[in-house]
């Protein structure tokens, strides 16, 4: 799948500039939606109160060189189109060199979305995104086979996946595979909302991205808390808390055309230097 006339980029492995052990990046900028922004892992003493994977990713990134910068211009509820419209062109105008693009999700998880057409505007971006030379990381999307909330939809995440490979393929993009992450495909691992990954859900997701980077660091496995053990009507309070607190809200949002992410703003939109977080 190929509907650009941009050139595909040639940044799959950074080992050519590798130069012991040091990676080769000074400015990296993220893009995307609640996944991004770090939703579900907050932290109020960091810039928007939320830490996540990109941010831990940045860290680590920023302690291995001196002159290191990152961005993060993701914001929640966006759709892809909004975040194209929103944040390729600043995006590009901070000069990165490495780039996280993680969209579509947002999409693919309303009722009647066609994942081909969400790949084919993902497609777009990523054409433009190559165009300064960047290193480019895209992500697939989580399996959703262990969670009864987005089960269902496993087959359209599926299509998705493949399209995201292909478009890798085409424009040299380093992949960032959540599908197959298998240590998150764990309800542990995720906030109270079933939607977002908490805090330890971020942090493997920002250890597997340090894997496709090839980059070494000291990030260790974190292990949840076992799972208490519930009746079946604690089970079923349970559900009916998150469909009170998390569930209706949302339905409601898509019937009044607003978003969480309304009257929210980015909150990185300028690439500056990182301070180490000594929380994992």
């Amino acid at each position: 799948m190929h509907t650009s006339d941009q050139q595909p980029n040639h940044h799959r492995s950074p080992d050519a500039a590798m130069n012991e052990g040091v990676h080769p990046w000074r400015r990296m900028v993220a893009i995307g939606d609640s996944f991004t922004e770090g939703i579900g892992d907050p932290e109020p003493s960091l810039p928007g109160g939320h830490r996540g994977w990109a941010d831990r990713v940045a860290e680590v990134l920023s302690a291995q060189v001196d002159d290191f910068a990152y961005a993060n211009l993701a914001v929640r509820g966006r759709l892809i189109a909004q975040i194209v419209d929103e944040q390729l062109d600043p995006a590009l105008a901070l000069n990165p060199d490495l780039i996280t693009f993680s969209a579509g999700g947002n999409d693919v998880i309303r009722p009647g979305t066609d994942p081909d057409e969400v790949a084919r505007q993902f497609e777009d971006a990523v054409a433009r995104l190559c165009s300064q030379g960047a290193t480019i990381v895209v992500f697939t999307g989580i399996d959703t086979n262990f969670t009864p909330v987005f089960r269902g939809i496993r087959g359209k995440v599926a299509i998705y996946n493949e399209n995201i490979r292909a478009i890798a393929e085409t424009y040299d993009c380093i992949v960032a595979d959540q599908w197959a992450l298998k240590e998150i495909q764990d309800t542990r691992f995720f906030d109270d909302d079933r939607l977002h990954l908490n805090a330890i859900g971020h942090h493997e997701v920002a250890r597997m991205v340090l894997r496709a980077l090839n980059v070494p660091n000291d990030l260790q496995p974190m292990q949840p808390d076992p799972l208490p053990e519930l009746t079946w009507r604690e089970a079923r309070t349970n559900d009916l808390v998150w469909a009170r607190e998390y569930l209706v809200p949302w339905v409601l949002r898509r019937v009044r055309h607003q978003s969480s992410g309304d009257h929210v703003t980015a909150k990185r939109p300028q690439a500056t230097p990182v301070a180490t977080h000594s929380r994992r």
